[in-house]
């Protein structure tokens, strides 16, 4: 009789190449790297929420990637982890009201800022998804273009600014029913759209985004 022998599926590791730019700083003798990112740019309602990470060099966090890449089962099995293995994080929002007032930009990077001097550490380098850096002159940054993709740190950071401000939207959902805030998270989806069309727009939607 012939048996059947079964491996069990493993998780695949960190991409070879997501510490491309931490090994620029590592071979300097700094470790310290802050990764920051946000979500939430692009909703028409709720704040932007952004997560600064400061990993472990080289530190392995299987199936770790840009959070747009990753199934929200995905992401919320990620977060435990890298807030378990990260050696400072922070999670930091602004709100819809200001948004409206500084604009979705000035409030993204303001996020960031938060983010980072949430971490209560001095960190060597912080790398900024995008094409942009925080408004501080205080401290040394990168922006990365699809940092979020291309950095560990800065993947790391996705996830939990991603996971943080869904739960933040599936609260909202129960404060202020019928606009669908648990499912879209407040993106423009066409019956987030028509929901807003039909019932006005909620306390939390940004007054500055246009809803057609």
């Amino acid at each position: 009789m012939r048996t059947r022998t079964t491996e069990t599926k493993k998780e695949p590791l960190l991409k070879p190449d997501l510490y491309r730019f931490e090994e620029e700083y590592y071979r300097e003798g700094k470790t310290l790297i802050a990764g920051c990112d946000e979500a939430g740019r692009g909703p028409l309602a709720g704040p932007v929420v952004a997560a600064a990470v400061i990993l472990p060099p080289r530190a392995e966090i299987p199936s770790l990637n840009d959070s747009k890449k990753l199934t929200e089962k995905k992401r919320l099995a990620l977060e435990p982890i890298i807030k378990e293995t990260a050696l400072y994080w922070a999670v930091a929002r602004v709100e819809h009201d200001e948004i409206d007032e500084i604009n979705i930009l000035e409030a993204s990077l303001k996020a960031m800022s938060l983010a980072l001097d949430g971490l209560g550490v001095a960190f060597d380098v912080a790398f900024i998804d995008g094409p942009y850096v925080t408004r501080r002159g205080d401290i040394c940054q990168r922006a990365i273009v699809k940092g979020d993709a291309l950095s560990a740190s800065v993947a790391a950071a996705s996830v939990l600014a991603k996971t943080e401000r869904d739960r933040v939207m599936i609260a909202y959902d129960a404060v202020y029913p019928g606009y669908g805030f648990a499912r879209h998270k407040g993106y423009p989806t066409k019956a987030h759209r028509e929901a807003v069309l039909a019932k006005g727009p909620s306390p939390i939607h940004r007054r500055s985004f246009k809803v057609r």
